[in-house]
């Protein structure tokens, strides 16, 4: 087995059951890193090395060290990565990446591997599978779907951590526009138009 094949199952065995960032979700970002680093002709290793790592540690959105979780999970990257005989500049590159990638970090990675892992598990959070997610987030935190009074936000600032429907306007349906790469604002595209859809679909259901 090579060494992403090993890597791949180390990682496996450090994932949580948590669904919506179990090891489906590090595939599926892995899946879209390839895609992207192929169209961006980027080192297809050093970003499905840094996909498969980028989640290493996570706690659950109400966990107070969420927002620390890419740090961490760089700082724990970069001790797999020397065991793994990975070279000192590749090491440096693939810990950025991590570092960077999360929203909630609010920053831009400065290399394309960093830009393209970003952009992978961005997409991730769109489409069907973003409000498969999203839901599921929701049910293990016990908060309701919606804002009975304005569940899409149109008089108040969105509150994600109160409600589930929230987290449309708080962030999914930002995302498109903050895509880094060619390749994922395409897809990214695409993927914002299901939950448009969505979004009206539940309107009419839930607003007479």
């Amino acid at each position: 087995m090579n060494k992403l094949g090993r890597l791949q199952n180390e990682v496996k065995k450090m994932m949580h059951n948590e669904p919506a960032h179990d090891f489906e979700h590090i595939l599926r970002v892995c899946n879209n890193a390839k895609k992207i680093a192929r169209h961006e002709q980027v080192d297809e290793k050093m970003v499905v090395t840094a996909a498969l790592l980028h989640d290493v540690i996570h706690y659950p959105k109400t966990d107070t060290r969420s927002s620390k979780a890419s740090v961490q999970s760089a700082k724990l990257a970069k001790k797999i990565l020397k065991k793994y005989g990975y070279q000192e500049d590749e090491i440096r590159v693939i810990v950025d990446a991590i570092r960077d990638h999360s929203f909630s970090r609010g920053k831009t990675p400065k290399t394309m591997v960093g830009k393209i892992l970003q952009d992978a598990d961005r997409l991730d959070a769109l489409g069907a599978i973003g409000i498969a997610r999203t839901f599921s987030v929701s049910g293990a935190e016990n908060r309701p779907f919606y804002n009975k009074n304005d569940p899409f936000c149109k008089k108040r600032s969105p509150d994600d951590t109160s409600w589930s429907l929230d987290h449309f306007f708080r962030k999914l349906l930002l995302l498109e526009g903050m895509m880094n790469t060619k390749f994922a604002r395409k897809e990214a595209k695409k993927r914002t138009i299901v939950l448009k859809r969505f979004l009206s679909e539940l309107k009419s259901e839930i607003q007479p």
